[in-house]
């Protein structure tokens, strides 16, 4: 077995009283795969293949320890409706070789959804930065109970054969909150000075030692920097942390970023910016205030070579990896074995988060089969019968069919009209923040050619060439054109004065340089291609202006994407406009595009026009299906010439109709 490439990612290491056989750490995140608070078999499953895959510590969801903790989407441990469900998930992780950790944590006052939590609890009446919501406060004597809750749930759980727990104190949730001044306007023990701001942490973390015992895991994720007046930053964020570590309690420490309020989006960091941004950070805290505990890095760690230099370097002494391993269970397995070209690699775009958050349950844009039962280094097995299938379309819908069918033992033919594999998704991936996806088309044609897809690129397919091949099965996965947009002329589409927003980026990556005045995008799409291609457009021209119908811009992105692209546009001095309709006609050639609200009729115009492009909403270019079927072909569409979606519908349509064929 070749562990050469990292020896010190696959280096022991002692936690607590355990010796970890590697550094790679499950991070927490949600799945959503309860049922009314009960452990369900996909949500064992889940954690099974990570385990399989080569984590060596696995840390849960949070978890219901509180008589108020009723989210049938959390796994009840309090209620002891899951004793013998948790003991048979601690089993299964450990025969796989892992150590389960369950995570402390409760919301308080912070809520993502936009809306009040109207049953909130917290440190003070004081309302949340984000939702708004101002919880009920709890007493001392209520305080004091919910540290009993809490630890009579750890008991349980060390009962039913979990190694430990992860108490989560950051991210603007309930501990958060009593941590930090902004939040805790306490005059009892847990308020005032820093002591008593730490106190519920230190008397929660005792009793969990004194009623768990040595051997039991005691992790703690801290804030580091929530963005917030009068809230924690890194000075901060040291103090707590030796306050913490004077009790000689914390097994490993760990650090987050951002709250419930306008940094939300720092917490899951994206392309947009650095790699591994928190690292340098989290070194620099842990070594400094609490230089005896093993230390966790992570945000944004997604390559083995980041792992092996963060702990070849001494940066931390774990590596934590959330999004990649949902993207890959086998994550640790491949690099261990120096199958790298063989790992899903996370992309960085959020949806997961926007999933779980949105109660769809956790999913993945580069992973068709997140808690399937036998994930962890899939291979698709072999099918009943060969059938030769054509594939038109190398988009990433189309490569997905493609590599799986081929797999399974069909002969593949794949169409595609560029030279290259990935259509869409490889334009975006030129975009600022975009480079991410290039490893779902990197990945999925790797995968093809390994199983033996015949790929004909470069070649726009017609009728007579897809029935030349004689196949049993076409994939139509030829994508979709944006809707040309009602307020221009029909004359200027047909003689193509204006681009959509693709073929403007086409157009300008192939010819750098700047260009003076404004450029309007009219919008209609609310995806993030058009922000990242809204942020290349202001490298290009003196200012960028978005007007869209909506009362927002990226409606259609999760709040942690929305409240980024509004952080890099606003920094790039773009200028959105809502709620508003261009009046017909513009006069591009004065240099104007007239406008008016949509809601009160008031006009106004932009000047200075020299660009005018539009995303509007796609129609599925699907006009090979009627004839082919007319033949008598058996034809399937996936992807956006199904009905145009998003990239996480395109992946998975393309991996159910090659497991259908």
């Amino acid at each position: 077995m070749n562990v050469t490439a990292y020896p010190h990612l696959f280096s022991p290491v002692r936690i607590g009283e355990h010796v970890l056989p590697n550094r790679i750490v499950h991070a927490s995140t949600s799945t959503h795969y309860c049922a009314d608070g009960r452990v369900t078999d996909r949500l064992i499953d889940y954690y099974i293949n990570r385990a399989r895959g080569g984590a060596s510590l696995l840390v849960s969801e949070p978890m219901a320890m509180l008589p108020w903790q009723t989210l049938p989407t959390r796994p009840q441990v309090l209620s002891g409706i899951n004793r013998d469900a948790l003991a048979r998930w601690a089993d299964a992780v450990a025969r796989e070789g892992g150590l389960m950790l369950g995570q402390v944590q409760d919301n308080g006052r912070g809520f993502r959804a936009g809306f009040r939590n109207l049953g909130a609890r917290g440190a003070s009446p004081l309302p949340d930065d984000l939702s708004w919501t101002v919880p009920e406060e709890l007493t001392t004597a209520e305080v004091h109970d919910m540290i009993g809750a809490f630890v009579e749930s750890c008991v349980k759980l060390a009962e039913a054969g979990f190694a430990g727990v992860e108490i989560s104190a950051g991210h603007g949730h309930l501990f958060h909150q009593f941590l930090a001044a902004r939040s805790n306007r306490r005059s009892d023990e847990f308020g005032g000075d820093l002591a008593g701001r730490t106190r519920l942490l230190r008397q929660l973390m005792n009793g969990i030692r004194e009623a768990c015992g040595s051997g039991f895991i005691i992790g703690a994720k801290l804030p580091a920097w929530d963005g917030m007046t009068d809230g924690i930053d890194e000075t901060e964020a040291e103090r707590i942390t030796a306050l913490l570590h004077a009790d000689r309690v914390m097994d490993y420490l760990t650090y987050c970023w951002g709250s419930h309020s306008d940094t939300l989006y720092t917490h899951l960091p994206d392309n947009h910016g650095p790699r591994m941004p928190y690292v340098d950070a989290i070194c620099r805290l842990g070594r400094t205030a609490a230089p005896d505990v093993p230390l966790g890095a992570l945000g944004l760690i997604t390559d083995p070579n980041e792992g092996e230099r963060i702990v070849r370097e001494g940066l931390a002494d774990l590596v934590m990896l959330a999004r990649p391993l949902v993207t890959d269970p086998a994550w640790a397995v491949k690099a261990r074995e120096g199958r790298e070209a063989e790992i899903r690699y996370c992309v960085s775009c959020n949806t997961c988060w926007g999933m779980i958050t949105s109660g769809r349950g956790l999913l993945c844009d580069n992973n068709p089969r997140v808690g399937s039962a036998d994930e962890a280094d899939w291979q698709p097995g072999a099918a009943a019968a060969r059938r030769r299938v054509v594939v038109v379309g190398a988009g990433i819908a189309g490569m997905e069919a493609a590599w799986v069918a081929a797999a399974r033992g069909h002969e593949v033919h794949v169409f595609g009209a560029s030279d290259d594999p990935g259509g869409k998704t490889r334009l975006h991936a030129i975009l600022p923040g975009g480079e991410g996806l290039s490893s779902i088309y990197d990945y999925q044609l790797l995968a093809a050619r390994r199983h033996g897809a015949r790929l004909h690129l470069g070649r726009h397919a017609n009728e007579a060439d897809i029935l030349a091949l004689s196949p049993d099965v076409v994939i139509l996965a030829t994508g979709s054109t944006p809707s040309w947009p009602a307020f221009l002329p029909d004359t200027w589409r047909e003689e193509g004065l204006i681009p959509d927003l693709r073929e403007a980026v086409r157009a300008l990556s192939a010819y750098p340089g700047h260009n003076s005045g404004v450029a309007v995008i009219w919008d209609e799409d609310h995806s993030a291609f058009t922000y990242d291609a809204a942020e290349f457009l202001a490298g290009r021209f003196d200012q960028v202006v978005i007007l869209t119908p909506r009362e927002r811009i990226a409606s259609d992105e999760s709040l942690v994407v929305r409240q980024g692209v509004y952080q890099r546009l606003y920094r790039k001095n773009v200028r959105i406009v809502t709620s508003v309709r261009p009046l017909p006609e513009p006069r591009i050639e004065q240099g104007e595009v007239a406008y008016a609200n949509i809601f009160s009729g008031a006009t106004d115009e932009v000047t200075d026009v020299s660009f005018l492009t539009y995303a509007t909403a796609r129609l599925p270019d699907d006009a090979l299906a009627a004839p082919l079927q007319a033949a008598g072909v058996d034809v399937r569409t996936i992807g956006d010439c199904k009905a145009p979606r998003i990239v996480l519908t395109a992946t998975a349509e393309g991996y159910h109709a090659a497991m259908n064929l």
